[in-house]
């Protein structure tokens, strides 16, 4: 667990590092629109990730993605302000994460469209949301570069 805290807790570095000095081109859902969906997701599972520690097998509910890209506006919303706060929501857990028991990370929620999942595969999917999403950045990127 201590490897997938790691990582957890680089989220932002390395989505900083993946756009540095990029400029976004327009296509289907753009680097721009990836990182306001990335902070979006992680509003919504920073506080699922806290249900399933602090409720007894609590309902987690998941958010229509596609409907949040299309509905928000994401393309007006400030960039630099949500990966302000990615870092604020990752950091925020921060404590919580450095004094987790074995027990606590076995407990567990219930998505009633996905079934039951403990805190520690939550985590394992907050680390590999990340990770994909970073290699759609760098597959958009070198789309960009190779159509130059």
């Amino acid at each position: 667990m201590e490897d997938l805290f790691k990582e957890y807790a680089l989220g932002y570095e390395m989505l900083r590092d993946a756009i540095e000095g990029f400029k976004p081109a327009s296509d289907k859902w753009s680097i721009h629109q990836i990182l306001i969906h990335i902070t979006d997701s992680e509003i919504s599972s920073t506080s699922r990730l806290k249900k399933v520690l602090a409720e007894d097998e609590p309902i987690l509910i998941s958010f229509d993605q596609d409907a949040w890209v299309n509905n928000l506006e994401y393309d007006l919303l400030d960039r630099e302000q949500y990966l302000l706060l990615f870092k604020f929501l990752r950091s925020s857990m921060q404590t919580i994460l450095d004094n987790l028991t074995s027990e606590q990370s076995e407990r567990v929620g219930v998505y009633v469209d996905q079934g039951r999942f403990t805190f520690k595969q939550l985590m394992e999917y907050r680390v590999e949301h990340v990770r994909n999403h970073l290699a759609q950045i760098e597959r958009i990127k070198k789309a960009y570069h190779d159509n130059k």
